[in-house]
């Protein structure tokens, strides 16, 4: 029974990777246990594991005395005699004697059983989270193994991760069977055992893909200053090089975009703008809204405002889809950007368009009202202005305002 036990302790420190030592500590600990409960709390004892032999011993310390009051603290001279007295012990000595495992019974033995699969439950646990605790910040890679409603769980190195809805790429497929990257975020302890958060969204996942892809910002000789980011959109990267003679965006890069479209590749096609940082707040406000040309940068530093002004043709380039270019824009330089649009002198474009050829854009009645008032073309239309043209029967302010409106984009179309 002895040998039988060990063994299937030993099995347990195998299977579980535990430190020999610390699970002989607990077998030591547990014994202790038993025995307190067979021969009371002040029973004087020694529990002694080896685990390489696979052996457990008990020994059981007793005080000799001529008449006993307590037979599990003490045992009398003349019952130690009746046993032969082999080191011939006299009353005030100690004598110890081996007790074997079976004198427990099986219910205390499997009470020992349950005792220690708790406590290497609980000690796995803590093995589990400390081990990722120190891997915060850093990439792994498991397999999907259950897609569900609101979270993925991914199987590393036989632990439970969890990426939760917030932390997926919008809009990314996953499916079962699946090898995944992504960030340890966040390692939480539970009742139920450590929670293991990981992300593909957020800004460290893709700073950490930098850094496996470009050698240069491993080595820190390029250093990644800022990152806004809009997962599965778009993303923009602020880089300083530390050494003049190495471009820090070139590097970035990479010969023919092959560095950079191997991070796209896996953020699932995330666009990534990637750009010189600058101390000189204009230069990269500048920096951070191209490729769109600006007129003027005024800063108000001690609030942390901007305000851009900019030909009506680069608005949209500014803006960028839904508005995305403006609001990453705004994320990394630390800005509120407000954007003023300069009207195009109408004398400057460059081809007129009849308002003919407009029916579709503004309506065949608009059309005909105009051309009925001598207006033949867009610029004589935008010439006049919302105050001419709303003295045509018809035709109030807020119609005015919007044929202008409706024909200036015609012209930024052009451009």
């Amino acid at each position: 029974m002895n040998a039988e036990i060990v063994e299937s302790f030993a099995q347990m420190v195998r299977e579980k990777s535990l430190d020999k030592d610390v699970l002989a500590g607990i077998i030591e600990e547990i014994f202790g246990v038993l025995v307190k409960k067979k021969y009371g709390p002040n029973a004087k004892y020694d529990v002694v594991v080896n685990m390489d032999k696979g052996d457990i011993e008990i020994f059981f310390e007793r005080t000799v005395v001529e008449h006993v009051t307590d037979p599990n603290l003490e045992i009398s001279i003349d019952e130690l005699n009746a046993k032969g007295n082999p080191d011939e012990l006299e009353v005030g000595d100690e004598y110890v004697e081996k007790i074997e495992l079976n004198q427990f019974g099986r219910r205390l033995i499997n009470l020992a059983r349950q005792s220690l699969n708790q406590k290497i439950r609980e000690i796995e646990k803590d093995i589990v989270y400390s081990e990722y605790r120190e891997m915060l910040g850093e990439i792994v890679v498991g397999d999907i193994y259950q897609v569900r409603k609101n979270d993925v769980l991914v199987n590393h190195n036989k632990n439970e991760l969890v990426l939760p809805r917030s932390e997926q790429i919008p809009k990314e497929k996953y499916r079962k069977g699946d090898t995944i990257r992504a960030v340890i975020k966040e390692v939480k302890k539970t009742p139920n055992g450590p929670l293991i958060i990981i992300s593909r969204a957020d800004n460290l996942f893709l700073q950490r893909l930098f850094e496996i892809e470009i050698p240069e910002i491993y080595d820190g000789i390029i250093e990644i200053k800022r990152i806004a980011r809009e997962p599965g959109e778009r993303a923009k990267v602020a880089v300083e090089s530390q050494d003049a003679r190495i471009d820090a965006v070139g590097a970035c890069v990479g010969m023919k975009g092959v560095r950079i479209h191997a991070i796209v590749r896996e953020l699932n096609n995330e666009n990534i703008d990637v750009i010189n940082y600058s101390d000189d707040p204009v230069l990269f406000i500048q920096r951070a809204l191209s490729p769109a040309k600006l007129k003027q940068i005024e800063i108000d530093e001690a609030n942390k405002k901007c305000v851009v002004t900019a030909e009506s043709d680069q608005i949209s380039s500014i803006v960028g889809r839904n508005g995305v270019n403006i609001r990453l824009a705004i994320k990394l330089t630390g800005y509120d950007i407000e954007i003023i649009r300069e009207e195009k002198p109408f004398e400057e474009y460059e081809d007129d368009i009849e308002l003919v050829e407009l029916k579709e854009e503004l309506g065949s009645d608009i059309v005909e009202l105009l051309i009925n008032n001598r207006y033949d073309t867009a610029v004589e239309v935008l010439s006049a202005g919302v105050d001419k043209l709303k003295e045509i029967k018809g035709i109030d302010e807020q119609k005015a305002q919007e044929i202008i409106e409706i024909i200036k984009n015609q012209f930024e179309e052009e451009e």
